[in-house]
């Protein structure tokens, strides 16, 4: 099985027509077209359903496309570290980074390790704490950084913590629950989670730390904005880290509650898979966020 054939499916499924992937791949769409048949009487089956609207992957296909995706971004990996152990520090990082990070760390990273390696291209998303080990998982990022969970895989991960945090409770300002001295003054109140569904979040894990069952759902987002938006101005409860609370631009919005119980803590580090813990560049990134975290440290306790 070629390489040029299973980039052929991956190009036509993700651009969703033979059209587009032949103008992806450089080539035309009738060659795009007996290279897919290639494939599949390789395979001796359907591998994309053609449609007026364009194409799909079957169920082969589509186990065949995630494959292939993988192979594709082990390959251009391999290509990256064999050139960086040769000196060429040339290639592509993707970070995904919680709200807190992109806020504290990001910036300083990004400007320093930029400056001493100019040719490995930088690519940011913001992430949930939720969805980076997914991620990591299936390669889509290079490095997580955000909340290091407890139960980590032995020998899956890597971790290297970089700050300390805490969730905090928040409402809007001028909310009557801005009163509320307890957890049991907000057991009844409607409460943002964060993540895919009501079973994550960190509002959930907070009552659960101090023995009280999880509160009501008053909404699920998988989003800092749509957090921040919900709680600013409707009648609902959030979970912040201390830091995001503190900042100007939500302290203009948000209260802090002052109960009694201690917030959430959470470490936040840097997360790698274990495979890719020795990649000169994410090694070099995960230094400069040291060097970042320092500064952040430096300015909390200064």
């Amino acid at each position: 099985m070629k390489l040029s054939g299973l980039n052929t499916l991956v190009a036509a499924i993700e651009e969703g027509s033979l059209r587009g992937g032949a103008r992806r791949l450089g080539v035309s769409q009738p060659a795009m077209t007996k290279a897919l048949r290639e494939l599949e009487r390789e395979v001796a089956c359907p591998l994309i359903v053609r449609s007026t609207t364009g194409v799909v992957a079957t169920a082969q296909g589509q186990v065949l496309y995630e494959h292939a995706r993988a192979v594709s971004r082990e390959l251009s990996t391999a290509l990256d570290t064999i050139g960086q152990l040769s000196g060429r520090m040339s290639g592509q990082l993707s970070v995904g980074a919680v709200p807190l990070a992109v806020m504290l760390l990001i910036p300083e990273t990004l400007r320093t390790f930029g400056r001493e390696f100019p040719d490995i291209r930088l690519r940011i998303s913001e992430e949930l704490y939720t969805h980076q080990l997914q991620r990591l998982r299936k390669g889509d990022v290079d490095v997580a950084v955000g909340g290091i969970p407890g139960g980590l895989p032995s020998g899956e991960f890597v971790t290297e913590a970089l700050l300390e945090t805490t969730m905090e409770v928040v409402v809007r300002k001028g909310s009557p629950r801005e009163q509320a001295r307890s957890l049991k003054d907000l057991d009844e109140a409607r409460w943002v989670y964060t993540g895919a569904t009501s079973e994550e979040g960190y509002a959930k894990l907070l009552f659960e730390a101090h023995g009280m069952p999880p509160p009501p759902v008053g909404a699920v987002v998988n989003s800092t904005l749509a957090l921040l938006s919900l709680v600013s101005t409707g009648d609902y409860v959030g979970l912040m880290p201390r830091q995001i609370a503190h900042h100007p631009l939500a302290k203009a919005y948000l209260s802090i509650v002052p109960i009694a119980e201690h917030g959430l803590p959470l470490t936040v580090g840097a997360i790698v898979r274990s495979d890719a813990a020795v990649l000169p560049a994410v090694r070099h990134f995960i230094a400069h966020l040291h060097r970042a975290a320092h500064q952040v440290n430096a300015m909390a306790t200064g």
